[in-house]
């Protein structure tokens, strides 16, 4: 008699190790805070585990892709040099916000160790979210990566706009959840698979389903519940009051990785499952909305993050922007596919890199533990304080896409070249038309950090953590400008 084949699986943890040192540093950060009770320590012990998670998933995705908890072919988690990029761009955001979160946590607004031990929760699902094989996976990291976020809005004490922001953030989050999980259980009706790879082998082989109301419905629902994410217009209506409602370094939190979140789930079900000529045309429709709505939007706003919100919804029109050329036939060959998916993710990398930026550059010049405030309370601190000023102009510029922000010009370059490769000229035109109405409002809050002060203004405290984010951030950019290659390669792997 024959023996029956094992169903153990082996599990490689050397391809899990970022997600164990992203684990891990939440379990220290719980256990320091309760042993130690002293916020300093809690924050050093989550701060050294972001930086191990980054040089983890930096060492692991440079020995080349690892597979584990594989069923035949088909595996639920794949790390290689994307999956890399994306985890250690998570864990360095963390850092990033830590650095931004001292005068927050020292005015005593929200607890230490709760405070850490969520940022590192979120990390955990970022990490993993990157690796993600299957839907079941996909979906549960990204949920991992959001759920903290809904008590690190409205962390906040004492404070009724947290508490209005973390429940909208709630509602609509709880909402795309429920779409996105139909989505994934009517592809599963359709196709009788689960792992990405194998929903789009069996759609590639059996083209006669791609007409099914069912699979058409099952599309819509899993790429708009994706699309909630990503603050896309027209679901995108949460993002500003969330934004400026949500402490300021958790607005920079939501702003950078959340929506990092949503692009690289979004690539991931895009890249490897759906049919290209179902998502195409509604990812080209949801990229014109989102550029053109939240251009237009921008122009008008007064406060500083509600204008950052804003640009923010029009930056994740210009992600998408590439999978609109999937709409067309040209668009839908290997290599202009491939260009695509490299392009959307190199853009959202270089977009968090200088949002964060931007950010710090705001928390440093407010007061300890204020909010963004107007654009009038910024006018002139680039006069009171020089280097941070610059620090924020250059962000700015960076977003807007002009020199000397060379990361947010190569990005933009990056996205036509990508578009007029896949044969989607007129999308081409209509990115190029929004950068030129972006200047508008990029170049507008620049010239008011130089602008003569209508009255004297208190002298923001000096918080070297964020004066430090400020300049790495600012310097990560610049670099990243003259070596943009080595961004859009490791996006292409």
């Amino acid at each position: 008699m024959s023996a029956s084949p094992s169903v153990v699986q082996s599990v490689d943890h050397v391809a899990l190790l970022p997600a164990y040192l992203a684990a891990g540093t939440a379990v220290l950060v719980l256990l320091t805070d309760l042993v130690l009770a002293r916020p300093r320590a809690t924050v050093a012990v989550a701060a050294l585990g972001a930086v191990a998670t980054a040089l983890g998933a930096g060492m692991v995705g440079a020995g080349g892709e690892r597979r584990t908890f594989c069923a035949g072919g088909d595996c639920s988690y794949v790390l290689g040099g994307r999956a890399a990029l994306v985890g250690a761009v998570f864990a360095l955001l963390t850092l990033g916000v830590l650095g931004l979160s001292g005068g927050h946590l020292r005015a005593g607004r929200a607890p230490a160790g709760e405070y850490c031990f969520l940022l590192a929760c979120s990390m955990t699902g970022g990490v993993v979210l990157g690796a993600a094989g299957d839907l079941i996976t996909l979906i549960v990291a990204l949920e991992t990566l959001t759920l903290p976020l809904y008590v690190l809005v409205g962390l906040r004490r004492g404070s009724l706009a947290s508490a209005e922001a973390a429940v909208t953030f709630f509602v609509v989050s709880v909402v795309a959840t429920t779409v996105s999980l139909l989505g994934a259980a009517l592809l599963y009706a359709v196709t009788g698979g689960l792992h990405l790879g194998r929903v789009g082998a069996v759609l590639a082989e059996r083209p006669e389903v791609h007409d099914l109301p069912l699979t058409t419905a099952a599309v819509a629902l899993l790429v708009l519940g994706l699309a909630f994410k990503v603050a896309a217009v027209p679901f995108h209506a949460w993002a500003p009051a969330t934004y400026d409602g949500a402490p300021l370094p958790v607005a920079a939190y939501l702003s950078t990785a959340s929506k990092l979140g949503g692009v690289v789930a979004l690539l991931a079900v895009v890249t490897t499952a759906l049919p290209a000529d179902r998502t195409g045309p509604v990812l080209a429709l949801l990229a014109v909305l989102t550029m053109t709505v939240g251009n237009l939007v921008a122009l008008r706003q007064r406060r500083t993050v509600r204008l950052l919100a804003w640009s923010s919804v029009a930056q994740a029109g210009y992600i998408l922007a590439p999978l609109g050329a999937l709409a067309l036939s040209a668009g839908r060959t290997g290599e202009a596919r491939a260009g695509a998916y490299a392009a959307a993710l190199a853009y959202a990398v270089f977009f968090v890199l200088l949002e964060l930026a931007a950010f710090a550059g705001v928390t440093a010049l407010r007061p300890a533990d204020a909010d963004g405030g107007t654009l009038d309370d910024l006018r002139g601190a680039a006069r009171r304080h020089p280097w941070l000023g610059a620090g924020l102009a250059l962000a700015l510029i960076g977003l807007a896409g002009l020199p000397p922000g060379l990361a947010g010009l190569f990005a933009k370059v990056t996205v036509v070249r990508s578009l007029l490769d896949g044969g989607a000229g007129w999308l081409a035109l209509v990115v190029a038309v929004n950068a030129v109405i972006g200047l508008a409002y990029y170049l507008r809050v620049a010239a008011t950090l130089y602008a003569a002060p209508a009255a004297a203004a208190p002298a923001a405290p000096r918080a070297r953590a964020v004066a430090a984010v400020l300049a790495v951030a600012t310097v990560a950019a610049v670099v990243v400008g003259f070596a943009p290659q080595l961004v859009l390669d490791l996006a292409a792997r």
